[in-house]
């Protein structure tokens, strides 16, 4: 075989080669995505969602409940500016509450209209919930159910689902003493540049 068709095979398979992006210790890359299994959850319209409404974006998917003090709120204020300064790569924030018996539909669109139009803000009951959320690679907890105001502890990292509606990545937060756990959003918008740039 001649050098001429050499150097043509090796230039379409290193075409067809995806080259392993550069990201933060804190970010988990998935160089094969994760099928998202089949799931039904009820955003703050009252719609029922599911693999269908994540296709076609990239979404940007996070725990948690709306009566939570800091993690929650200080995250999707750092989602909702995060989405403002990639705006062209068509992404789409889901905040997914792990605390349906309090989180009301009410409850949810308040709550997401806070932090911006377009936040989607779904749940779901707990035997549906659970395993979605691990298929995930997310977990959550739930305390005494009977107290009034009982604790719910829930993963802090973001999953990132790629347009065809495939688990691609978690972003994950940065831990320091006496400090609330949060993902770095400089960070954030770096590495999902730097995976979104391969598809």
């Amino acid at each position: 075989m001649g050098k001429g068709i050499w150097a043509l095979l090796l230039l379409v398979l290193a075409s067809c080669t995806k080259v392993q992006p550069e990201l933060a210790e804190t970010t988990l890359f998935y160089s094969q995505p994760k099928v998202v299994p089949k799931f039904s959850l009820t955003d703050q319209q009252g719609n029922v969602i599911g693999n269908a409404q994540l296709e076609g974006h990239w979404t940007w998917l996070f725990l948690g409940y709306t009566s939570c003090p800091d993690i929650c709120p200080m995250t999707l204020a750092k989602l909702a500016a995060a989405k403002k300064q990639v705006k062209e790569k068509n992404v789409q924030v889901w905040f997914v509450s792990v605390d349906p018996n309090r989180d009301t539909q009410q409850k949810r669109a308040d709550y997401a209209g806070y932090f911006g139009e377009g936040i989607v803000a779904a749940t779901a009951a707990h035997e549906v919930l659970f395993p979605f959320v691990r298929s995930l690679g997310l977990i959550y907890a739930i305390g005494d159910t009977t107290q009034e105001q009982y604790a719910v502890d829930h993963s802090a990292s973001i999953a990132l689902i790629n347009p065809k509606g495939e688990l691609t990545a978690i972003f994950k937060p940065e831990f320091s003493v006496g400090q609330v756990p949060l993902v770095d959003k400089s960070k954030l918008v770096k590495d999902f540049d730097s995976i979104s740039s391969q598809y």
